[in-house]
């Protein structure tokens, strides 16, 4: 009963909060000074660029608000060409399950936002035994094409 009260206490607590995202392995973390929508926006803008679609969207802050619980802003972009959609699923079956390639943009509690990553070589890693040096190039490639859409999309 005490814990049910106490979990009771804490969601009422107020607006919750998330760490910031801290730099891992394979991955690309990006602090900015940007707001949260300027950098969603400025994301897809960058990916349009680059000649990415995105291809999937998603976060919860905005079915959180319309439950009435507030959380900082989070948004996972999906994104890919389908060049090298075909170009990897002729090499491997299996590695099309880590398409698209997302990025997330997630909201600091100053208000600015964050763009962090997978490179796409840390992603496709698990299937090189499979695709070859032929999927270690394609990577490659998309590792430049992520890298000139993130630094396009924090300027």
């Amino acid at each position: 009963m005490r814990i049910a009260l106490f979990a009771l206490a804490f969601c009422l607590a107020g607006p919750l909060s998330a760490q910031s995202i801290a730099p891992r392995d394979g991955w690309v973390v990006m602090p900015t000074d940007k707001p949260y929508a300027q950098l969603v926006d400025d994301v897809k803008a960058a990916a349009k660029a680059n000649k990415l679609g995105v291809v999937t969207q998603a976060g919860p802050t905005g079915a959180a608000k319309n439950r009435g619980i507030t959380i900082p802003g989070n948004r996972v972009i999906g994104l890919f060409n389908n060049v090298y959609a075909v170009r990897i699923l002729g090499l491997s079956t299996a590695a099309m399950i880590e398409a698209p390639i997302r990025v997330y943009v997630t909201e600091e509690p100053d208000g600015s936002a964050t763009l962090s990553y997978k490179t796409p070589s840390h992603v496709f890693a698990p299937y090189v035994a499979e695709g070859g040096a032929d999927l270690v190039a394609a990577a490659q490639e998309l590792d430049g094409i992520f890298a000139a859409v993130a630094a396009q999309a924090v300027k």
